[in-house]
């Protein structure tokens, strides 16, 4: 499988040099309606086949990336998780949302393998009149809330050259088609993981 590198999986040390037959192995995912929940789920169920379910993963949801990375300061044994780089870099030199944690707590954390690239996907209604990006200013962009595709919207916002033009609606994902459908919402931007075959 080819995979590129945006984000990485990362694994407590124990993961990368200690699996023995029977292994239970937790994968800390994202949240269960993302792309990136899809994936482990999938990731899963194709390490329990090729092991012949000697490797048995459970597949937890997460708020994000953020928490993955926090909870390896509490988590034993076989703790997967998805993360972009940068979280592990700031952990490291506790910086950010790391600042009050100690460095050390982190030191445990490997690289396991890179996942595929990521593409941002903008849905608008027929009724919006959105052809082009400059048709975007006045209108409204449900971007989701809190997660790292919601911070991609923002900053593909600005690249647009639309800062302050565009109103952004930091809200679940989940409703996203009943308001677009209902007017509520002009369009949305949204991360999509391109899964590959395994």
């Amino acid at each position: 499988m080819k995979l590129r590198n945006i984000l990485l999986v990362g694994v407590v040390c124990a993961l990368s040099t200690n699996i023995n037959a029977s292994e239970r192995i937790t994968y800390k995912s994202a949240k269960s309606s993302s792309s990136y929940y899809q994936m482990a789920v999938q990731v899963g169920e194709n390490i329990a086949k090729k092991s012949n379910n000697d490797l048995k993963i459970t597949i937890e949801e997460s708020q994000g990336s953020v928490q993955n990375v926090k909870e390896v300061r509490k988590r034993k044994g076989n703790y997967v998780f998805t993360t972009p780089p940068v979280l592990v870099k700031l952990a490291l030199g506790q910086k950010a949302m790391f600042s009050k944690d100690k460095a050390e707590d982190y030191n445990s954390i490997r690289t396991l393998f890179p996942i595929p690239y990521l593409t941002m996907h903008m849905v608008v209604s027929q009724d919006s009149g959105i052809k082009t990006f400059a048709d975007l200013k006045g209108k409204s962009l449900l971007i989701g809330k809190g997660s790292f595709g919601a911070k991609e919207a923002k900053k593909y916002v600005n690249l647009f050259g639309l800062k302050g033009e565009v109103k952004l609606v930091g809200a679940e994902l989940s409703g996203a088609v009943a308001a677009l459908k209902n007017g509520q919402i002009d369009g949305l931007l949204l991360l999509v993981l391109i899964l590959l075959q395994m």
